[in-house]
């Protein structure tokens, strides 16, 4: 793929796109508290603001589907996306985040959503047996970029102030544009042999029966992972005030998590090339019920690493393979199937807030991480239904043919 300028222009766009938000993330609480005058609880309330996403990329989607080029709603992301930022640099009030978010922030992700499908189509105009493995590199670009991101926020945030975070923050999402100058990406539309007829178009009620296993998968995918903002929120308080683990050993195991997913991401590709996406997500599943478990019992920093170790392999596989399992499950709309994951991942956090908040008063730290086991646990009972019901939704020529002879 490395021969192919269009692969080089979606990695790099998706690096900027991993920079730009992992930025901004872990300074917008204290942006929040230091500059606009929020309380915590207020600060809180801002990831309430990705409730929208689902309904957003849904749409994005549908639109997208029915365009003649994919990145064209990618680079009105892009734009719309660093002119967000800029506004929150500027926010002057507290409700200002709030607005951003839900009217600017929310489209420019789902819209960035489009350049999977653009490196779908590209790989359905020319087939090859990697397909898995072309989807998860490119989207290790994303994965890199989130890496990098919180290391540059700290050191602008420390030397020229949030406000030149958010600023900083802009200016990446604007960066995505540059990779892509010149490329296009224009919608894959199968063509029909000399001898094939002219397909019906499907009834409203078999489009909606066609579209229950994307939305199945990707309501279970959120339910996997929203155990991740959980984590978040109460794995340091949980090594600095139970454990009474030093600073530096603390930010090691937080940062262990993002450097194992780089590091797993072409593994999981690997396999899911011999064995299938769905099931490799399924056995990343597996993993997150097991990290939980470990947050849970865990008293010494060992399992805490082995935790995040587990955790970075479900997030290499969801992450890197989540979007061809729901391209697989749809696709005659890869754009919806890309932007509906994608906004559903993001819906995740929004969830794992609502859970923590409501469990962590009656159940404590560490034991809140058995409920987010649970709920991985009750996805990976609905994958396995999932994959059953849908034969191999992990592998996209049968589903193809199927569409085909069934029309």
């Amino acid at each position: 793929m490395w021969r192919d300028r269009f692969h080089r222009s979606a990695l790099l766009a998706l690096f900027f796109s991993g920079m730009a938000t992992s930025v901004a993330m872990p300074q917008l609480t204290t942006f929040f508290v230091t500059d606009l005058g929020a309380t915590l609880p207020q600060a809180g309330l801002y990831y309430l603001t990705n409730v929208t996403a689902p309904v957003v990329g849904f749409a994005l989607g549908r639109l997208s589907d029915r365009q003649a080029d994919r990145l064209t709603l990618f680079r009105i992301g892009a734009v719309v996306g660093a002119a967000g930022w800029l506004a929150m640099g500027l926010s002057t009030q507290l409700w200002m985040p709030f607005v951003v978010s839900v009217l600017a922030l929310g489209v420019a992700g789902a819209a960035g959503a489009q350049v999977y499908a653009a490196v779908r189509d590209e790989l359905s105009r020319r087939p090859s047996r990697g397909d898995a493995e072309v989807i998860s590199t490119v989207r290790m670009g994303f994965t890199l970029g989130w890496v990098v991101g919180p290391v540059l926020g700290s050191v602008v945030g420390g030397a020229f102030g949030l406000r030149a975070v958010l600023f900083v923050t802009a200016a990446l999402a604007a960066l995505q544009l540059v990779p892509m100058i010149g490329v296009k990406a224009p919608r894959f539309v199968r063509t029909l042999a000399p001898d094939e007829p002219v397909a019906a178009p499907p009834s409203r009620r078999a489009s909606r029966r066609a579209l229950m296993p994307l939305l199945a998968f990707c309501g279970l995918a959120m339910v996997a992972c929203c155990g991740d903002t959980v984590k978040f929120a109460y794995l340091p308080l949980y090594m600095s005030e139970q454990l009474h683990l030093p600073a530096l050993t603390r930010g090691l195991v937080i940062g262990l998590q993002p450097v194992c997913e780089l590091l797993l991401m072409p593994l999981a590709a690997a396999l899911a090339s011999r064995h299938g996406a769905m099931k490799v997500v399924m056995v990343g599943t597996v993993c997150s019920v097991l990290a939980h478990l470990a947050y849970a019992t865990s008293t010494s920093v060992t399992g805490l690493v082995l935790a995040q170790v587990l955790l970075s392999a479900m997030w290499a596989a969801l992450a890197g393979l989540g979007v061809t399992v729901a391209q697989d499950l749809y696709p005659e709309g890869v754009g919806l199937a890309s932007s509906t994951f994608m906004s559903s991942i993001v819906f995740a956090s929004t969830v794992g807030g609502l859970v923590g908040s409501v469990f962590v008063t009656g159940l404590g730290i560490p034991h809140v991480f058995v409920v987010p086991a649970v709920l991985s646990a009750l996805a990976l009972v609905g994958m396995a239904v999932l994959a059953r019901r849908s034969g191999r939704p992990s592998a996209p020529e049968p589903l193809v043919a199927q569409t085909v002879s069934a029309s």
